[in-house]
């Protein structure tokens, strides 16, 4: 069966081919978890008999892979020892112009991002930014694109600092017996990480200049009312539910305080009685929500104490959080889903690239992006459950400065230059790292263990395993063939082809997937044309990286796309020109810092 041929491809490869795609689709239209697609995909694979278990399941085992999980645990002894607060809080500073509030920002970021996972970067840097962007005068939509560019620009410095790195580097490794040095992409990455800067600050023009999201929720009096319950009132002993008080027309009750009690109740129950002297404060429409002052007897109380600077207290607390990407509430308005009952919380506000949206909030249906003003438990910390729907910036953990900034520092260094210099492989170089970071309690065992990110790891070993099915089917050599058809056997032009899709394809789907699609077709032109892959390789990994048109094109920019209050188009109006500027950059450098050498 195997051996049948249509088009030149076997039926195992023909399985490959409609695997990724299928793969691809789900992971571009649907909403379910990347890692259960990765491991539905080799699962797929391995029954169908492309993969032997062996192949099935080597990416678990895969080198890159191990460094990946092993590298979470080194940085979250940096992240609790507050490495990374040190360096946000002495380094920005205050530039007296954008050009070198630009520079001041991409820099320290993109050094950060080298070396640590890129997402942790820009998740400190965001709430940082945006005051630091109040404070300088400018929007932080102008700030918050370059934040994110330079997350992912600094990443490709070295073999440690982007997962397609490691993965491409691990594969040239298993085909070759050679090892790249940490430091390879190093002189390539920082060139290109020079003209992004530049170029970033020659477009700033095409940078949009929106209003911050939660500007909206600075002053609660706007949107909050506070009815009290006369002693008198015909309503008393009744429940709020009978009443019909918890959800009115036009908002909805945020929370209720008893007279005879200073406890807060939120969410209030719908078999609470309602008492004489309770507080009543309801969110939503003003003007709708004064009528409850007529059809229910109530009135207004004598001052206003629902303030958003009472947030931190021990009984509540106010927190912004923005609708991520593939969210189930997209699409839906919280009235018709379980989420406040479910989570324990109240949604007070809706805004939207910067403004409130003047309706009741639980009636406004959601889109990615919008920011939620919630009101929440006595717990500040951000419960696991809401990951997946929604991105929380206000961290209550505050890490303690001291001895162990130190030396959680000193560890990550020596991990480094130790590798660079090749006295150590990475891999044992990274376990003695995170060995050395609870030795020296950098972090405890149990934040080390919540800082590895199972779902990552199962979406890299996925990747692995399907470079592999496409370099055995024979699919790679066929595109490898295919391209060379096209453009010739000139390597440069065969390189930058390779590397203009891979940078086209990585906006849609997540580089560590394009980084192991992309390395055997790579890899087999550049040995059909009979030159040493290595910089071929080299260049791929820049490119694939290099996501900057769309804000699905990377987990940054989706951490910046609702603090930034942007729209879909405003990546797309600088990122399709960054996309061509660095390509090129990516290209010239590779070819001066690695010459093409003919195969021996």
């Amino acid at each position: 069966m195997e051996s049948i041929m249509f088009l030149g491809f076997s039926l195992h490869a023909w399985i490959t081919i409609v695997t990724v795609l299928g793969m691809f689709s789900i992971l571009l239209f649907t909403k379910l978890r990347s890692d259960l697609v990765f491991l539905g995909a080799i699962g797929f694979l391995f029954v169908t008999g492309v993969l032997d278990a062996k192949e099935a399941f080597s990416g678990f085992s895969s080198t890159s892979v191990v460094v990946i999980g092993v590298l979470f645990v080194v940085i979250a002894g940096l992240t609790h020892t507050g490495v990374l607060q040190w360096i946000v809080k002495h380094l920005l500073g205050q530039p007296d112009s954008y050009s070198k509030a630009v520079m001041r920002l991409m820099m320290p970021v993109a050094v950060l991002s080298s070396f640590l996972s890129n997402t942790t970067v820009v998740a400190l840097f965001v709430n940082i930014v945006k005051m630091w962007a109040k404070k300088l005068g400018v929007s932080p939509s102008k700030l918050l694109i370059p934040l994110s560019y330079a997350s992912g620009m600094g990443g490709v410095c070295t073999l440690i600092g982007t997962p397609p790195n490691l993965i491409i580097s691990g594969l040239y490794e298993d085909h070759t017996g050679v090892a790249m040095n940490v430091l390879a992409t190093t002189i390539p990455g920082l060139f290109c990480l020079a003209v992004g800067i530049l170029s970033v600050i020659a477009m700033r023009r095409l940078l949009p200049d929106r209003k911050a999201p939660e500007a909206a929720f600075e002053s609660t009096g706007e949107y909050t009312v506070e009815m009290l319950v006369p002693s008198d009132n015909p309503n008393i002993a009744k429940s709020i539910g009978s009443l019909g008080l918890n959800n009115v027309r036009g908002g909805s009750l945020v929370e209720l305080r008893h007279f005879d009690d200073e406890k807060i109740m939120s969410p209030v129950p719908d078999n609470e009685p309602m008492m004489g002297g309770d507080r009543l404060v309801y969110a939503g429409q003003i003007d709708e929500l004064l009528e409850l002052k007529r059809t229910h007897g109530l009135v207004n109380a004598d001052h206003h104490v629902f303030h958003y600077s009472e947030a931190a207290t021990d009984e509540r607390h106010l927190r912004t959080a923005h609708v991520r990407f593939g969210s189930k509430l997209i699409g839906n308005t919280m009235r018709e889903n379980q989420f406040e009952h479910n989570h324990d919380v109240t949604l007070v506000a809706v805004s939207r690239r910067g403004k409130r949206i003047e309706s009741s909030p639980r009636d406004v249906i959601l889109q990615a992006g919008d920011t939620l003003l919630l009101e929440m438990g006595s717990s500040k910390t951000q419960p696991q459950e809401f990951s997946g729907d929604l991105q929380f910036f206000d961290s209550a953990e505050v890490p303690n400065i001291g001895t162990g900034t130190l030396v959680s520092t000193a560890i990550m260094i020596t991990m480094v230059v130790v590798s660079a210099l090749g006295i150590m492989p990475l891999l044992q170089c990274a376990f003695i790292a995170a060995a050395a970071m609870l030795i020296f309690r950098c972090c405890s065992a149990e934040q080390a263990m919540r800082a590895i990110n199972w779902d990552i790891l199962m979406v890299f070993a996925g990747s692995v395993v399907l470079g592999i099915a496409i370099q055995k089917t024979g699919i790679a050599e066929r595109l490898a063939f295919g391209i060379l058809d096209i453009c010739g056997t000139n390597p440069i032009v065969v390189m930058t082809a390779i590397c203009l899709v891979g940078t086209f394809i990585t906006e849609f789907i997540s580089n560590t997937a394009a980084g192991a699609m992309f390395f055997p077709i790579m890899y087999q032109a550049a040995e059909k044309l009979g030159y040493e892959p290595f910089p071929f390789l080299i260049a791929l990994m820049i490119s694939v990286s290099s996501s900057f048109a769309t804000p699905i094109g990377s987990p940054t920019h989706m951490l910046v796309y609702g603090p930034g209050g942007y729209r879909f188009s405003d990546f797309m109006r600088i990122g399709l020109l960054m996309n061509l500027i660095i390509l090129a950059a990516n290209i010239f450098i590779v070819l001066l810092v690695y010459p093409l050498t003919p195969l021996r």
